[in-house]
């Protein structure tokens, strides 16, 4: 479509965008991470985006958008990778980032407005001693709206979980996209109705998420010999509940090399944990890892580890900037034939199923692997990085690890039935009717 004066007028007042620059930027995420998204998604463009700065401006632009039928995708920090932010239909981009703002803080309790950042948050709390449970490695950028509508699981989720795990979002207000927009608050398991949903269910407008006490997290590498006694460290040591941990991290012996200057500290050929760790157990951790053969090669303090991920100081990043999906990003960077895939390992077997794995492909599909808690038990997933040669050698690669009991979770699909294990048990495409009774809300990334 492209934007009618009439509908021009009608938007008056509030922040808009058509340069070709700023339609393209905001047209994006990390789709490109995938090459199969690469080759459908790369020419999309919105004609229009808009960028509130109130929620009045929010409704106002939710009834004008209901009144005119303009297809709209809504937008926060642009960090997902499965194509979210990307208007498949062009229409309207509206980007929350303006909406930034802290609403309140309680003991053990927060509410955001869904564009403020999951950096600026953590930077807000941490005078009151409080700190978000856990957040993507994207944590500068991801806005806690475009966490919610889709992602999954971060840094801290080896204590607290996931983001579908009963709990771990108390609230979402969500603004309809009708003729005479609603606020509606969804709390408790009401909040699975907008989660992980692509912004098809309606506009985010504030998040409320239980808090943790904050924690001085130390920084550590850990190499070991190989990656199986690496992964039984990350299983034991996030199994330890007396040790407060943040990030527990585990890399294939040829993944390191493609991390830069950081993958540098890890001689070569060894396995590599990144671990964020209460500074006053960092020994007891070492204590552990010595047990399955492993060394410290890097320790950060935690007033320079929270220094560098605050100001930007230090001579390397904050490492949570090394996992999780920044893994994939810096493999990108040095080799541009590499992709990844998700994967959930089974609760029994789990390492077992990994060496399986790691044997029967090599060199071709590099282990990384992320631990944390699903329901309450330890667990771990897998991002691993993929060589990527052809779509059916890739679709040959998901067949054979599904085979082993382990599941895919397709990051090369922007439709979200075809998301795999992330599929959210809630009813989203009922909730969508209510939420957005006209269609224009991200359309064709929900198959009906």
């Amino acid at each position: 479509m492209s934007v009618s004066a009439a509908l021009m007028d009608e938007l008056k007042g509030l922040e808009l965008a058509d340069d070709a620059a700023t339609l393209r930027l905001k047209s994006r995420d990390f789709f490109w991470f995938s090459p199969v998204l690469k080759r459908q998604l790369d020419a999309c463009r919105a004609d229009l985006v808009v960028r509130p700065k109130t929620r009045e401006e929010v409704l106002q632009f939710a009834a004008i958008a209901a009144k005119t039928r303009t297809k709209v995708t809504v937008r926060g920090g642009g960090t997902g990778n499965y194509g979210q932010a990307v208007p498949l239909e062009g229409g309207i981009v509206l980007d929350m980032g303006a909406l930034n703002r802290v609403l309140d803080v309680q003991p053990g309790i927060g509410t955001f407005e869904a564009g403020a950042t999951m950096l600026d948050i953590d930077k807000a709390l941490a005078p009151e001693g409080w700190e978000l449970r856990f957040y993507p490695s994207t944590r500068k950028q991801a806005t806690i709206g475009g966490f919610v509508a889709g992602g999954a699981a971060g840094a801290g989720s080896c204590t607290w979980g996931q983001l579908g795990d009963p709990g771990a979002v108390i609230a979402v207000e969500v603004v309809t996209v009708e003729e005479e927009p609603q606020v509606i608050r969804l709390e408790g398991r009401d909040v699975l109705k907008v989660l992980h949903a692509y912004g098809i269910n309606g506009i985010i407008l504030s998040v409320t998420v239980p808090l943790a006490p904050a924690h001085p997290w130390a920084e550590r590498i850990v190499a070991f010999p190989d990656l199986k006694s690496a992964a039984a460290f990350g299983q034991t040591f996030t199994e330890a509940d007396g040790i407060a941990k943040k990030l527990v991290s585990v890399f294939d012996p040829a993944i390191p090399p493609k991390l830069g200057r950081v993958g540098k500290l890890v001689p070569e050929g060894r396995a590599a944990a990144i671990v964020m760790v209460s500074e006053p157990q960092a020994d007891a951790m070492a204590a552990i890892a010595r047990d399955f053969g492993g060394t410290v090669v890097f320790e950060r303090g935690a007033a320079d580890a929270q220094a560098a991920a605050f100001e930007g100081t230090g001579s390397y990043g904050p490492l949570y900037e090394y996992t999780w999906n920044h893994t994939t990003l810096h493999a990108l960077k040095r080799d541009a034939s590499i992709t990844y895939l998700q994967i959930k390992f089974p609760s029994e077997h789990s390492l077992e199923v990994l060496t399986c794995l790691a044997e029967t492909f090599g060199e071709e599909v590099l282990m990384h692997l992320e631990f944390q808690r699903r329901f309450g038990k330890v667990a771990f997933s897998a991002l691993p990085l993929v060589s990527y040669t052809t779509d059916q050698r890739l679709a040959e690669i998901i067949a054979t690890i599904n085979a082993t009991g382990a599941l895919v979770s397709d990051p090369h699909s922007y439709v979200l039935n075809n998301a795999g294990w992330k599929r959210i048990d809630a009813p989203q495409p009922e909730f969508k009717r209510l939420a957005d009774p006209h269609g224009l809300m991200n359309p064709g990334k929900l198959a009906v």
